[in-house]
This record gives structure tokens, sequence and C-alpha cells, in this order.
């Protein structure tokens, strides 16, 4: 009886031994040294500063000029602002150029307005004459002024027809004609309507369109003949057959 009591100490003194460590590992056992209990629910964490190995909190090698992220994967720490980590061992210090600052990240930096960056350093942006300071960092940095276009480093005058406006588009035309009249080549011709017309800004076309029950033909609107058993289509300038007829020969006839 001595020894089957001595064994059965034994045997609970080793599942004991496996346990603390499982338990530990999910922060549920006996509280190590440098931990603390958690701050919502049961059990600890180790403090900032220290990580889990097997059953203690061990403290981290923590490098100058960072901090403990109190997570337990990664480095658990990270640089400080203004610091970008070298080889997960040590946090150097971001160079900044002249005439640049540290973004609000803290992890890269950003020339300073009138300046433009090229390669690791910030220069002077040349700003032409009718031009000012835009904030596109990845362009030349500035556009020029209303009624005028960029030419190579300069800031020319738009040449805008009669019957013409500015788009102040930074993209596509510089300008475009006014309502009842249509671009040709460099000019803006007057658009002429034919009679059941209207006209129509639309970016293509002759500047007018027919109105719903005519159709264009060489140039002018003609009623369209709407056949029996047609309708208008939506766009009012085509016609199609009634359900259950089909097109033949301009007619509508009953579906075989």
């Amino acid at each position: 009886m001595a020894r089957l009591i001595a064994r059965t100490a034994a045997i609970a003194g080793m599942i004991a031994s496996f346990a603390f460590p499982v338990l530990a590992q999910d922060g549920t056992g006996p509280m190590p040294e440098n931990a603390q209990p958690r701050s919502y629910g049961g059990g600890w964490n180790c403090a900032p500063g220290y990580r889990l190995a097997g059953a203690e909190c061990l403290a981290l090698d923590i490098p100058e000029h960072a901090y403990p992220t109190g997570r337990s994967y990664g480095t658990g720490w990270e640089c400080n602002r203004g610091y970008e980590e070298v080889d997960g061992t040590s946090c150097n210090p971001i160079p900044v150029p002249a005439n640049a600052f540290l973004r609000s990240s803290g992890y890269d930096w950003q020339c300073e307005r009138g300046f433009r960056q090229e390669n690791e350093a910030c220069v002077p942006i040349v700003l032409p004459e009718r031009a000012y300071l835009t904030d596109d960092a990845s362009g030349r940095g500035w556009t020029c002024d209303r009624g005028y276009e960029a030419a190579a480093e300069t800031c020319s005058p738009i040449a805008v027809p009669e019957n013409a406006y500015l788009t102040n588009a930074d993209y596509g035309a510089a300008w475009a004609c006014e309502r009842g009249f249509v671009r040709i080549d460099d000019r803006c011709d007057a658009v002429v309507v034919p009679s059941n017309a209207y006209l129509d800004e639309a970016s293509h076309g002759p500047g007018w369109s027919c109105e719903r029950g005519f159709e264009v033909l060489n140039g002018a609107c003609v009623a369209i003949d709407l056949p029996e058993n047609a309708y208008l289509d939506r766009s009012g300038n085509r016609w199609s057959c009634n359900r259950g007829f089909q097109l033949s020969d301009g007619a509508c006839v009953l579906g075989r």
C-alpha cells in the first residue's frame, strides 16, 4: 500500500509538471515573476518588455530608441518616431535631407513646399512665369494660371477661338465651344439646326438631334413611317416590332 501511494504521488507530480507550462502558455496557471493580471477576464500576461518562454516571463532585448509593443509575435518592440529598424537588432535615425520633414507616421520624410524629391534630396522647384505651386509630389510641382497651358517648362497663353470658353480641365481639351456652336478643327462654327430637330451638346455628332418620331436622313430630320404592329423605341428615332411580330421586308408580320 505504501509503494502504491508513493507511485501515485510520483505520477501526479509528473502530470503537474507537464501541465504547468501548458497553463503558463495560456496565461491561466500560477502567475510567474514579471507578469501582471489581465485587465479583463481571468489569467495574466507578461508585463511590457517581457515575453513568455516556457513558464517564465523573460526580458526582451530592446534596443535604444525603441519601445515594447506587448505583442507575442515579431520582435516584441518597435522603433520610436524618427527611427527605423535595422536587421531586427537596432533603431537608427531616419536620415531627413535639407528642406524636408518627417511625415506624420514618423517612418518617412517629405519635401517642404517649394521643393521636390530627387533621389534622396529635396531640390527647389523652378516656378515659371504665370504658374503657381501645387501639392503634387509626383509631377513637376506647379501648374499654369487660368488661361495658360504648360509647354516644356513654361506657361503659354491658350488660344481660345471666337464663340468658345476655357474648360479649366487638367487633361483633355483646354477650350470648348459655346452652346449653339460645334468645333471644326480649331474654330467654333454655328450649328445649323434643321426642322424637327433640337440642339444637342453631345461631344460627337453635328450638334443637333432629331425630335421624337423623326430620323436623320441626308442631313435632315424626316418623319418615321411607322409600320403597323410597330412602336418607337426609347430614343424616339427608331422603331421595333411589337411582341409576337418580326421584321420582314420593312413590315412587322406575325412570327411563326
